[in-house]
């Protein structure tokens, strides 16, 4: 039922989560007993980046890319946003402050990235699915994104408990790049391509 394309969808899915578990225990290890304000301020500006975004990047989405290449910009947004976590931060005041910046950057990117993609993921199943059992298609991909992200969690988190600090920001970001790639090809393949439905007899 589901191919290479929404396969390649559901890495939104995984990377979007990670307001909720990668930026949070950032957050923690920076600040430790003050994570619950700058995890409040994370929520915060991640809903006000995607309210802000959304009709903005969804209307210049419509007029300027197809629907597999509004996804694929999306991804390319939401992997980088994971690009400002990989150095190492300064200690003391400083390093807090421009740890709170970052993550605040972080977070709005990945917010804007999913704003621009997630309004084309309908049209794209309609078009893998040929105008049939579209339903049947939704359901199935939302049940495959939902184990995307639950294998994604375990696999952060075993990043995270590596010790190596760059290596899971480096992970998600390679993570929503490649889809952006995978996506971008199998467009210019025709892969993404509206399939009529055949008539018979």
């Amino acid at each position: 039922m589901l191919n290479s394309p929404t396969k390649a969808e559901t890495g939104s899915y995984v990377l979007g989560f990670q307001v909720y578990l990668a930026l949070p225990l950032r957050a923690r290890s920076l600040f430790g007993e003050r994570t619950g304000l700058v995890t409040g301020a994370l929520f915060a500006v991640s809903a006000l980046a995607a309210l802000s975004g959304q009709l903005r990047l969804t209307a210049w989405a419509k007029r300027s890319l197809s629907a597999p290449q509004a996804i694929a910009y999306g991804l390319v947004l939401m992997g980088t946003a994971f690009l400002p976590l990989l150095p190492g931060l300064p200690e003391g005041v400083v390093g807090a402050a421009a740890g709170v910046v970052v993550l605040l950057i972080s977070a709005a990117l990945l917010a804007w990235g999913g704003a621009l993609l997630y309004p084309f993921e309908m049209d794209t199943l309609v078009r893998l699915s040929g105008d049939r059992l579209i339903a049947t298609y939704y359901g199935a991909y939302s049940t495959a994104s939902g184990i995307a992200i639950s294998l994604g969690n375990l696999a952060v988190g075993a990043l995270f408990d590596t010790g190596v600090r760059w290596l899971p920001w480096a992970a998600l970001a390679a993570t929503g790049l490649s889809c952006a790639g995978l996506v971008m090809r199998l467009h210019r393949a025709g892969y993404l391509a509206h399939r009529p439905v055949p008539v018979s007899g």
